[in-house]
């Protein structure tokens, strides 16, 4: 794996640093606007708030649907980062690769946005609750600090970074600086309803519990609307097979709290849920899905599915179960 993401990386080197001898500064092709983006919620953030401007190019890396945690970057996405003006990638121990990817860029006017640093206080640590899997650390990251990098799934965490978005479109392409500070304000008004809409789902719920046979991404989520949780593995975990103490563990808690739903993510085979509702005494509750929003495929997006859709999938599922 380290040979061929190296690889990689030295393909792109060589092709941006022959590139670079004859071009310096903004990309702005053909008068276009050129934006990259890794993780699904900033390019559907970056695509409302430009929104009927033209001369915009918004490229998805992940778009055949692979995962956050395991993404690694072609020679051609690496390029597309170098030459773009406005690069959007989530954050965190997933994204190591990108110090590597940013530093023989060609666009030296480049716009980059950190999700997680663009929350600023509001990043959470990783949170190992109690039952949950430990993941096994490697001799000396122990005392390293392990971000959540899923800030996407605060809707207060997906205003910052769509007003950052914005203003670093208004400084790259003043031009069309009115149009993007119009549909900001617009798409600001969709996140407020949605808010709403799960301040009221918060209020609504009898149970106020989550269990969740699967990665846990929603810590963002639940701290927001005041909801728990226990699940068998942190949102960024590796790990993949839960012991059977993990299980047992959230089966008993299924029981004590007479949960009737197990939750997986998007994507989940749910025989971990299975296993959990195998071991509880009713062995009747329900798998119910929840979109993380992390590995959006091109065909889902051709299928009109958007940050705002997917989150009201989510809001209706923790109605029908909650309330």
């Amino acid at each position: 794996m380290i040979k061929r993401i190296t690889s990689a990386f030295l393909a792109a080197a060589m092709i941006i640093s022959l590139a670079a001898c004859g071009d310096q500064g903004s990309s702005k092709k053909d008068g276009k606007v050129s934006i990259v983006c890794t993780v699904f919620p900033g390019y559907d953030w970056a695509k409302n708030i430009t929104a009927d401007v033209e001369n915009v190019d918004i490229n998805y890396l992940l778009e055949n649907g692979a995962d956050l945690h395991s993404y690694q970057p072609t020679a051609e996405d690496i390029l597309a980062i170098s030459d773009c003006d406005l690069f959007i990638y989530a954050g965190g121990e997933s994204d190591k690769w990108v110090d590597d990817a940013l530093e023989n860029k060609k666009n030296e006017d480049m716009k980059i946005i950190n999700m997680l640093d663009v929350v600023g206080d509001n990043a959470k640590e990783e949170e190992v609750k109690e039952g949950m899997q430990a993941e096994e650390e490697e001799h000396g990251e122990g005392d390293e600090k392990e971000y959540d990098e899923h800030t996407w799934l605060s809707v207060e965490n997906a205003r910052l970074i769509c007003k950052r978005i914005a203003d670093d479109l208004c400084k790259a392409d003043e031009d069309n600086k009115e149009n993007y500070e119009k549909n900001l304000k617009s798409y600001l008004g969709e996140l407020d309803a949605l808010d709403n809409d799960f301040k009221q789902l918060a209020k609504d719920a009898k149970q106020k519990t989550l269990i969740f046979g699967d990665r846990f991404p929603f810590r963002y989520f639940t701290d927001e609307y005041g909801f728990d949780y226990y699940a068998a593995f942190v949102g960024c975990s590796a790990e993949t097979e839960a012991s059977f103490e993990t299980i047992a563990f959230l089966a008993k808690k299924a029981d004590e709290l007479g949960a009737e739903n197990i939750f997986v993510l998007e994507n989940s085979d749910e025989k971990l849920a299975s296993s959990i509702i195998d071991n509880t005494d009713s062995k009747s509750a329900k798998i119910l899905t929840l979109y993380s929003l992390q590995s959006v495929t091109k065909e889902q997006l051709d299928s009109e599915h958007t940050y705002i859709t997917l989150m009201k999938k989510n809001l209706n599922t923790l109605r029908s179960a909650l309330c």
